[in-house]
């Protein structure tokens, strides 16, 4: 009998179907952020990383062109098991000779490179205007400005925004999901709260003013709590996103690198499910505050996975977000994506509704008794299992390291 059969058996006396929980983890959407492969350089500017948004580490073998950054994708992905999108930022346009746009006149022909890329592998793309490293960006302000010709330009680029996730979910045939994120703010405390959050709104109105199938585009709205330079005061905050989704029934975006250090977005997603039909999660490992580093197979990412399982995997558009060029940056992608997929196919292979069966019988004992047999159940070979009908290899640092010996280093 092979490891997993025997492992399917253990499972069974547990009440869990493996084969339901590998074809359900192998099904889940995970959209790949494109920026881990640059570290968020993108190919529309010269201006430095800035916004609250730093990337450290100098780890040879960025990807310097939309052709080696797609290679750099393939070969993560092929390493990755499970269905993929593609997330990408505006930031990303591929311009032709003489087609050079600034980002409040960006077309959805920028993005055919992408939109080829994409389909030919039966991916969906993923979206998000790039409010940051930009000079338009105006101390530190955009959307929320008082200066209404860099309000107008920052709006301008969401519209446009807008019309591409459109014409993404027109090419790809799946869902678009298109996620707003500004880092207004001040790095002082400010005299007037309420004006810069008042002009926000007003510009998210105007940009969803643009019409579109909202069954084919997922407009999110993410908060976040502070950012380099903007420690005192954000302008999109937690209270001021989840307000504005709710009465503009958009969806709710959460980065789990955007709250306090003792929240955890894990706890904060039945809540949101409650009152909305969908959520958008960007999954991170938020060392210190929004650090972003690699994702693991730790708790919060687990108890993420569980929640994301028993409130209905449908309802949850998944993502990566997180930039580290201190390491390999294949490796990342895919320590990251595997850990996420890992995540989801543990939170499968548990007997929820069992679980809450004895918890809402106050069998609290029986609960936790189950609670830790689950801990060191064979998960490990229903994994090596899922990678072997993926054609996905189990050992992957001998491929990434090959990568950077005969493609990474000869970067210069």
């Amino acid at each position: 009998m092979s490891r997993y059969e025997e492992a399917k058996k253990i499972y069974e006396g547990l009440g869990v179907d493996t084969e339901e929980a590998i074809k359900r983890a192998a099904a889940a959407p995970v959209s790949v952020h494109c920026w881990q492969g640059d570290d968020v350089t993108g190919f529309d500017s010269r201006e430095a990383l800035s916004g609250g948004i730093q990337t450290t580490g100098n780890y040879p073998g960025k990807a310097r062109t939309p052709e080696e950054l797609m290679a750099d994708l393939d070969t993560a992905m092929s390493l990755v098991p499970g269905k993929k999108k593609l997330n990408l930022h505006a930031s990303y346009a591929v311009f032709g000779d003489g087609d050079r746009a600034d980002r409040d006149a960006i077309k959805p022909r920028h993005f055919d490179a992408w939109v080829d890329f994409a389909v030919k592998r039966g991916m969906g793309i993923d979206f998000n205007p790039t409010f940051f490293s930009h000079p338009m960006v105006k101390d530190g302000l955009t959307l929320s400005s008082p200066d209404e010709k860099v309000r107008r330009f920052w709006t301008e680029h969401g519209k446009r925004c807008l019309e591409i996730s459109s014409y993404f979910a027109e090419k790809t045939g799946q869902p678009c999901v298109m996620n707003i994120w500004i880092p207004d703010g001040y790095k002082d405390i400010p005299a007037d709260r309420t004006g810069p959050r008042k002009r926000f709104a007003q510009s998210l109105d105007e940009i969803l003013s643009v019409p579109y199938d909202k069954s084919r585009v997922f407009v999110c709205l993410e908060s976040k709590v502070f950012g380099i330079g903007l420690e005192s005061y954000t302008v999109g905050s937690a209270e001021f996103c989840t307000n504005y989704v709710n009465t503009r029934k958009i969806t709710p975006m959460m980065d789990n690198g955007h709250y306090h250090p003792t929240e955890t977005v894990s706890d904060k997603i039945s809540s949101m499910l409650l009152f909305n039909d969908r959520l958008a999660l960007h999954i991170t490992r938020p060392v210190r505050w929004d650090s972003d580093h690699v994702v693991l197979f730790d708790d919060e990412t687990r108890e993420i996975a569980r929640e994301i399982v028993r409130n209905g995997l449908e309802r949850v558009f998944i993502a990566t977000d997180y930039f580290d060029a201190s390491i390999n940056r294949i490796s990342a992608w895919v320590t990251g994506l595997r850990s996420v997929r890992k995540a989801l196919l543990c939170a499968l292979l548990e007997p929820s509704a069992r679980m809450k069966e004895l918890q809402d019988e106050n069998r609290m004992t029986e609960l936790m008794i189950l609670g830790e047999e689950l801990k060191t159940a064979p998960l490990g070979d229903v994994w090596e299992e899922l990678l072997r009908r993926e054609g996905v290899p189990s050992e992957y640092a001998d491929r990434v390291l090959e990568y950077e010996r005969e493609v990474l280093v000869k970067r210069v």
